[in-house]
């Protein structure tokens, strides 16, 4: 697939630094840049106009920019700086109250990359709060927060409610004041539960607001984004600004991430190849170098089409019909233990709660929405399937 200029330019401004080399070519791409205002709204549909806007006013270029464009930019930077900020508060709190109660809180993505890497000047754009915790601290940790504000999102069926815990990549999310606070208790697969565990071990301490939190090791973090980037874009969605957190990731803790534990821990984690399919455009596109041992692992497990991937969702990051919803819906029913809890789990999507069901199906009362159940039955029928 081709890459237009515009495209082109967003890869090349997604990264932290830049060489004269790199300097020179971003210069020439932006001499030829002929539809600003598709570079301007693509750069916004992947959550990178924020960090778009401070590259191109770093570099100088910015005023090269249609005034609209330049607009649309500084405005997004704005609304990120305050968006973080928000979510620092947010934040401050919410390590206060599990600090209290000795509950250790590892900050994950785009929060713990904005303090570490990207500066904590609003670049890494956040929609909200994840947060790791041990699976042991869960049901204290949603209980104290719940005394202290935040409402939780409701669990989709009652079949669900004794597993809780097992039900999605995250605990229910849990709202207050317009902010959404997502808990995780696993990152890598109920295979990989020793990960986990290694991450929350090995995770630094810093500070917020004189409070102590946690950021991952580089190296576990990386893997875990490299996982959650996989698992959008099988929902056949993804954004630059998941690849541009590997990318400024490596760039920065290179030794830490690029050793031989990498692809011990990738096979751990079941995702030797979904690595290699992710290093090869960070390699081939951002030219990122790595050494021979892992450019023979990424040709040993080349993909064909990843490169035209990736080119798929440079050009469409959202609205796309996942491609095998069937695959991933059994790959979730495969992370949860025990048959008992396979089989509430397949209750749980086939007897959703009467309001899931009003809001899922477009009903206006009760009834109708209970006449839609059988609809349930065709849609797991059709999920274990496809």
């Amino acid at each position: 697939m081709e890459i237009r200029n515009e495209e082109m330019l967003l890869v090349g401004l997604c990264r932290l630094s830049f060489n004269d080399g790199q300097k020179e070519k971003i210069a020439e791409l932006i001499s030829n840049v002929t539809d600003w205002r598709y570079f301007t709204s693509l750069a916004i549909d992947h959550g990178i106009a924020a960090f778009v806007f401070h590259n191109l006013t770093l570099l100088g270029h910015i005023q090269e920019l249609p005034d609209d464009s330049a607009s649309l930019l500084r405005n997004s930077h704005m609304m990120s700086m305050g968006r973080n900020a928000f979510h620092i508060s947010i934040i401050e709190e919410l390590i206060g109250l599990l600090n209290e109660s000795d509950i250790k809180t590892v900050l994950l993505k785009g929060l713990a990359l904005e303090k570490t890497i990207y500066g904590n000047i609003g670049l890494r754009q956040m929609t909200d709060v994840d947060i790791l915790i041990h699976r042991h601290d869960y049901i204290k940790t949603r209980s104290l927060l719940m005394q202290n504000g935040y409402d939780s999102l409701p669990v989709k069926s009652a079949f669900h409610k004794s597993i809780i815990e097992w039900t999605g990549k995250h605990l229910p999310s849990l709202m207050k004041n317009g902010a959404s606070v997502d808990i995780h208790l696993e990152l890598f697969g109920r295979k990989s539960n020793n990960l986990t565990e290694l991450l929350i071990e090995r995770a630094e301490k810093i500070m917020i607001d004189k409070k102590v939190a946690y950021v991952p090791d580089p190296q576990l973090h990386f893997l875990f984004l490299v996982r959650h980037l996989y698992h959008h874009e099988m929902n056949n969605e993804s954004q630059l600004r998941l690849y541009t957190d590997l990318v400024v990731l490596i760039d920065k803790y290179y030794t830490e991430i690029i050793n031989d534990d990498l692809l011990k821990y990738a096979m751990q984690a079941g995702i030797t190849n979904i690595l290699a399919w992710k290093l090869e455009p960070l390699r081939d596109l951002w030219g990122l170098s790595f050494p021979d041992w892992i450019n023979d692992f990424i040709d040993k497990w080349f993909k064909p089409d990843s490169i035209n991937k990736f080119v798929f969702f440079l050009k469409s990051p959202k609205n796309n019909k996942p491609e095998m919803p069937g695959h991933v819906y059994r790959s979730n029913i495969k992370e949860i233990p025990g048959l008992h809890r396979k089989i509430l789990f397949v209750l749980g999507d086939l007897f959703p709660t009467i309001s899931f069901m009003k809001n899922r199906y477009g009903c206006k009362s009760g009834l109708a929405a209970f006449f839609c159940y059988p609809l349930r039955i065709g849609k797991l029928i059709w999920l274990f399937r496809k």
